[in-house]
């Protein structure tokens, strides 16, 4: 909502500052933002002679203001426009500023009274003076009062910690809104390093070894009080633990809920606040000295290395269903290697599959990804021997914040756990990633167990976030175990038993070359495929397309399934990429592309010129057919006779054939993925080779593959990313069709 009072703020900034401050000038909305609280920044630091403006209040600013004005008033402001800046800090924070006018009156007073109070330093700094931090704290977005579902109990910590430990250097005013935050779980830290006595300089917020070795002799107990009493109560306040209170007293109460918390995190129940428990509250991953009973690796398991890790105390092994690079020089064993699983199960050992392709972006995870993802992860798991009844974990292998989470990956595990229903849930659904992320899906309900990257604590995903309820794995070190041909180099995590892995396989699918589609298949085929174009907007009827699903189906997946498996065949190709291809292409044709078609051949046949088109069944250009076919010819792919990609006629008859010539389209189509895969030779703009086709391709050359039919462009790309969820599905059916 806008205030009239921010909005003569933003006012003032463009009136006084436009052109100076070396930014756009303000939107004055009346809203308060960091763009707004970035100029009143850029405006101080101009006020101050830095020459050198930035948004940020780092320290040269603060250093020059505190040598300036370390204390600033009625008596000290050094000028009108100064005050102003101060005034309009007030109200951006929601606090009286008076009226904008320059003057540090006893209104701005009594609010700088008052901020400095819900900050938790009026002890320290009393009274209406503005000191430079708290000045530091006035021009930025944190809040000083209870907002945004936070809590009174963390609220009172966020006070103390202010308070208690402002006047040491390095110590910055942190928010007191009642929510746990990377800024708190920081403070926390230094708060800690200051109680051990290091000085200035060499207190840094880290979980070092000078603190880990400090907190070993700072064991709490019942009847402890005192500092470090409150310090270990405010750790299980900010890790959510139930019933417990800020506190200066470790009571009977506080020693029962260390005792729940221990045995929640697997650590030995004592009751008190031992180191182990002390580093499992402050930092995600914990003490790292400890043992797990589980691991994940990128190494295959041979009998040498199960014998290391069964040494190890290690049950559960985590193993990755896939991996997207092709003959990956750097981890040439991430993917569950042929034999592995036999010799997990046959040295008393258990495998729990991961699935992650690239996953490190935001723009990795949509819905339609996800739907491509959950099924993928399904075929992957059934070629290896997985039977079903284990749970595969999805990666979300980024720092994700909090709006990464909302708009891409709960879409993409709505996209898998829908994969996953379709399937007939033969598999469940756990989701590996930092906290925040875990906890967000599984509350969502698209997964039933969390595997978390605790290890990666500087996340922001995981600095702030108490351990998932549902966690089931949480990966805290990486090291190497064993010796010889016994060293396995992994990521040690511990186990909480919510999931077990699975400890015997069925016998691995093979390769096979593809076989006609199962007749008894083709309902539950056609209904898939359906269901999946719906909920990407395609509704079955056809919508404004020319074409309904029932229709594309029947002619490209039904009519020339012999068609499309002897080509398969004749290619070393998947008869996934075929079908997907045409039935997508046909799919949007609508009646626009009906009417440029008729209207490309009409100019050709009076006057011989050809206006190239997207055409038939495969929306085949006359110029790629052209290249595709020869390529194809001088390859030995296919027969036939070189044709001149100049010449308007022979490209207009090649595109009349894909116009008119159903087959002849469905068959141009894979001599296209070829084309494609040896870098589209003699295109506008050619490409990297591929590997050479075969049956065995990962999932980002079959990416690829798809992607490049289309183009380069951004919509070849979000195209290619909705049809690889198309394309699972028709290799789901395929395969079930050639191993049956």
């Amino acid at each position: 909502m806008a205030d009239e009072m921010v909005r003569k703020a933003q006012q003032f900034i463009n009136g006084v500052y436009g052109g100076k401050l070396g930014i756009d000038r303000l939107p004055e909305t009346g809203e308060t933002g960091w763009s707004t609280m970035f100029a009143l920044t850029r405006a101080l630091q101009y006020e101050l002679g830095i020459t050198s403006l930035s948004d940020a209040f780092g320290p040269t600013t603060l250093n020059t203001l505190t040598s300036k004005y370390p204390v600033l008033n009625g008596a000290t402001v050094p000028s009108e426009n100064f005050t102003k800046i101060i005034q309009s800090g007030l109200y951006c924070k929601g606090y009286d500023g008076g009226d904008i006018d320059g003057t540090y009156n006893s209104r701005v007073a009594s609010s700088m009274a008052l901020l400095k109070q819900n900050m938790g330093v009026d002890f320290v700094y009393p009274g209406g003076n503005l000191v430079p931090k708290v000045f530091k704290g006035l021009l930025n977005m944190d809040a000083y009062v209870t907002s945004n579902g936070g809590t009174e109990t963390v609220r009172a910590v966020q006070r103390w910690l202010n308070g208690s430990y402002v006047s040491r250097r390095d110590f910055y005013i942190i928010p007191a809104d009642g929510n746990h935050s990377r800024d708190v779980a920081k403070s926390m830290l230094f708060a800690v390093q200051y109680e051990l006595g290091m000085a200035d300089g060499t207190a840094n917020g880290v979980f070092g070894p000078g603190t880990q070795s400090g907190l070993k002799s700072h064991t709490v107990s019942t009847g402890d009080s005192g500092p470090w009493v409150q310090l270990f109560s405010a750790g299980m306040v900010l890790n959510q633990r139930p019933g417990v209170s800020f506190s200066g007293t470790f009571t009977s109460s506080l020693a029962s809920a260390v005792s729940t918390f221990q045995s929640f995190v697997k650590l030995p129940v004592t009751g008190t606040g031992n180191f182990s428990t002390w580093a499992s509250l402050l930092v995600s991953y914990g003490d790292q000295s400890r043992n797990g009973e589980a691991c994940d690796g990128v190494t295959k398991i041979t009998a040498a290395r199960a014998a290391t890790l069964k040494a190890q105390g290690i049950t559960y092994i985590g193993r990755y269903l896939t991996n997207p690079i092709p003959d990956d020089p750097d981890l040439p064993e991430k993917e569950i290697q042929p034999g592995e699983l036999a010799t997990i199960a046959e040295n008393g050992l258990r495998c729990f599959p991961i699935y992650q392709t690239f996953g490190r972006a935001a723009a990795n995870f949509s819905y339609p990804q996800g739907r491509a993802a959950g099924q993928a992860a399904i075929n992957a798991a059934l070629d290896h021997g997985f039977k079903p009844g284990s749970r595969i974990f999805f990666a979300v292998d980024f720092d994700a914040l909090d709006e990464d989470v909302s708009r891409n990956v709960l879409p993409h595990f709505k996209g898998i756990q829908d994969a996953i229903a379709d399937d007939g849930n033969r598999f469940g659904i756990g989701v590996y990633g930092p906290r925040n992320v875990c906890t967000r899906v599984g509350e969502a309900g698209h997964a039933t167990a969390s595997f978390v990257s605790d290890m990666s604590s500087g996340f922001s995903g995981n600095f702030g976030y108490p351990l998932p309820t549902n966690w089931a794995y949480d990966q805290i070190v990486t090291r190497t175990v064993g010796s010889g041909a016994g060293s396995i180099n992994i990521d040690i995590n511990i186990a909480s038993g919510r999931d077990t892995g699975q400890g015997s396989f069925n016998a691995p699918r093979g390769q096979l070359p593809d076989t006609s589609l199962d007749s008894d298949l083709i309902t539950a085929m056609r209904t898939d495929v359906g269901k999946y174009m719906e909920s990407i907007g395609f509704p079955n009827d056809g919508g404004l397309r020319s074409h309904t699903h029932e229709e594309c189906f029947r002619r490209v997946v039904l009519e020339y399934d012999s068609v499309t498996t002897l080509l398969a065949y004749r290619y070393n190709m998947r008869k996934a990429l075929i079908q997907t291809t045409a039935y997508w292409e046909m799919r949007h044709i609508d009646p626009i592309d009906l009417s440029v078609d008729a209207e490309v051949a009409l100019e050709f046949l009076t006057t011989r010129s050809f206006r190239d088109s997207s055409t038939g069944i495969g929306q085949i250009f006359g110029k790629t057919a052209v290249l595709a076919w020869n390529h194809a010819v001088r390859k030995g792919y296919a027969e036939g006779s070189i044709r001149d990609v100049t010449d308007d006629e022979d490209k207009y008859n090649i595109w009349a054939d894909c116009r008119h010539d159903d087959q002849f389209s469905m068959s141009t189509v894979p001599l296209i993925h070829l084309w494609n895969a040896d870098g589209a030779p003699g295109a506008d703009e050619e490409e990297t080779p591929l590997r050479s086709m075969r049956l065995n391709y990962t999932e980002s050359e079959t990416f690829q593959i798809l992607r490049r039919y289309q183009g380069t462009n951004a919509e070849a790309i979000e195209h290619a990313r909705q049809r690889m969820a198309l394309y699972q599905i028709m290799e789901k059916y395929n395969s079930i069709s050639r191993h049956n």
